[in-house]
């Protein structure tokens, strides 16, 4: 019986009981039921406190109600017990064999186990990233490239539609640098004044140049378009390239200049201004933002008539909203937390709910120590540098093990070693460690498909294994609600542990040449179950799971 299971079944009792009348609550009252893992093992296997929760509202006394749950609990299939503790706590021990069953479900589920419907029916749309495309990505972007994807893998786990997209900052006078950075280097010169200086301008004007060998005899207007567009191209392809090597992906790059070309951001101004939040002052544009908690009114189009970045920030958050997501979440950087006020008028001037419609999220500084500066790019840590460096699995599950919002200090060394106090080498290892239990089952005749007697997975060892299985799908579920993909990563070390400790204890191939018993085949299950749930978590966090290590 998984933690689901059991929930359900409280549940479906809690509902007997309002339908006949024990219990002075609707249907819609009862909610949701939840069962955890009691603190002390010898409390039983699950408990919950759902009568202290409904007890109020039904009019009754919390342990009576407990004691009401407990007898209808006392007869099920698979309870051994049901015993009332303090003011209401409902403790739940299982029949042996309804708990081993968990190793049979997770094996039968596959890499489905821990997926829930938690956020089922919302539609999101998650941005991360958005570097300019003018240069290659740093150690400034990696984490959110790690905790963005992350998230987009817990959410749609947790039943959530959910659309990654990449905003490219590709307009504005920065192109214009970028361009005219590339077409001095093409000829030989040094680049103008607030260009960018970096050799892999460089090395993308040999690459312009290659695919332009005209490009020096162009008109200076051509030359410049002709190069900014090149080079823009080439370093957006490399910028998805390093995404792509770090198990990131998205499914909509949004041009910016697109949404100026399209005519959106005068669109989204007229919209706004329908809406009752724009007027005009000293010659420009302004949108009323201190009406929904902004420090101060923004402007939108200048005294000279040119759109400013918030008018394109406007225009995107209604292309977001128009393309059919209700619930827009941003991941912005450290020095980003002006624009959480700002993004949030932008949806209240928009008509939207600023605490449901939209949702940003700041990282806070990540620093590794050890790495080397880029020679390419100038005073930056690339990311791709610090694949290669460290590697993507490290890198990925290293940043996913803490919470956005802590400033980080990493040791790049530390992250190599190939050693038990390197966490995410520790669950690695307990993967393979697991893989390689079940090849030398398989050599010496232990086959699940044999036979599987679940009241065999019943030693201290087992149930404490059982019930770090059983959680996985709530350390999920929450880990999506909260958007803090470290709960996961916490959960998998705690999980290693366990499974380390039941290694040590238990053995699922036979000694020698004793005989292959019943027991073996039920500790393979288990084995292969906590080897299929180290899998599933470590695939929310980008990271693989190794066969061998």
């Amino acid at each position: 019986m998984t933690p689901t299971e059991l929930a359900a079944l409280i549940r479906s009792f809690l509902l007997d009981a309002v339908a006949d009348g024990t219990l002075a609550l609707s249907p819609e009252d009862v909610g949701e039921v939840k069962v955890e893992r009691p603190r002390q093992r010898e409390h039983g296997d699950w408990a919950t406190n759902v009568a202290m929760q409904l007890a109020k509202k039904a009019g009754t006394n919390p342990r009576a109600l407990a004691e009401q749950l407990a007898a209808r609990l006392a007869g099920s299939p698979g309870i051994a017990a049901a015993e009332v503790a303090g003011p209401g706590f409902l403790n739940i021990r299982l029949e042996a064999g309804a708990a081993g069953e968990l190793a049979r479900s997770i094996v039968e589920a596959g890499e489905s186990y821990g997926r829930g419907d938690a956020l089922d029916g919302h539609v999101v749309n998650l941005e991360f990233v958005s570097a300019n495309p003018t240069g290659p990505l740093h150690i400034g972007h990696t984490r959110w490239a790690a905790l963005g994807d992350s998230l987009v893998r817990l959410l749609r786990a947790a039943g959530a539609e959910v659309t990654p997209e990449y905003y490219i900052n590709d307009a504005g006078a920065q192109m214009d640098k970028f361009g005219a950075s590339v077409l001095a280097r093409a000829a030989g010169e040094d680049v103008p004044e607030g260009g960018y200086p970096g050799e892999y301008v460089t090395a993308l004007a040999q690459r312009v140049l290659a695919e332009h060998p005209d490009l020096l005899e162009l008109a200076p207007e051509e030359a410049l378009a002709t190069a900014r567009e090149s080079a823009y191209q080439l370093q957006l392809a490399e910028i998805q390239r390093v995404l792509a090597d770090f198990e990131v992906h998205f499914d909509v790059y949004f041009s910016e200049r697109e949404l100026h070309a399209s005519g959106a951001v005068e669109t989204a101004v007229a919209r706004l201004r329908e809406q009752g939040h724009v007027y005009d002052a000293d010659g420009a544009v302004w949108l009323r933002t201190t009406d929904f908690g902004d420090d101060k009114d923004r402007v939108l189009i200048r005294a000279d008539g040119t759109p400013t970045y918030f008018a394109a920030d406007a225009a995107y958050y209604l292309s977001k909203k128009d393309r059919g997501f209700p619930e827009k979440i941003y991941l912005l950087g450290a020095d980003h937390h002006g624009y959480v006020g700002r993004l949030k008028a932008i949806a209240a001037c928009a008509g939207d709910d600023p605490e449901v419609n939209i949702e940003v999220l700041i990282g806070q500084l990540v620093s590794v120590a050890g790495a080397r500066l880029s020679k390419r790019a100038g005073n930056i840590i690339e990311l791709a540098d610090l694949i290669e460096w460290i590697g993507s699995d490290a890198v990925r599950y290293t940043l996913a093990r803490f919470p956005a919002d802590s400033p980080l200090s990493l040791d790049g060394e530390k992250l190599r070693e190939k050693n038990m106090d390197n966490p995410v080498y520790y669950v690695q290892y307990a993967h393979a460690r697991i893989r390689n239990v079940s090849r030398n089952a398989a050599q010496h005749g232990v086959r699940r498909e044999d036979a599987f007697d679940p009241t065999l997975i019943g030693s201290e060892a087992d149930s404490v294994l059982l019930g770090h299985l059983a959680g996985f799908p709530e350390v999920v579920a929450r880990a999506a609600r909260l958007r803090e993909p470290h709960r996961v990563a916490r959960y998998l070390e705690d999980l290693a542990s366990a499974y380390h400790k039941w290694y040590d204890q238990s053995r699922v191939s036979p000694r020698g040449e004793d005989p292959v018993e019943d027991v073996h085949r039920a500790r393979l299950w288990l084995n292969d179950a906590t080897g299929q749930v180290i899998a599933n978590g470590l695939a929310l966090l980008g990271v693989s799971a190794p066969e061998r290590m």
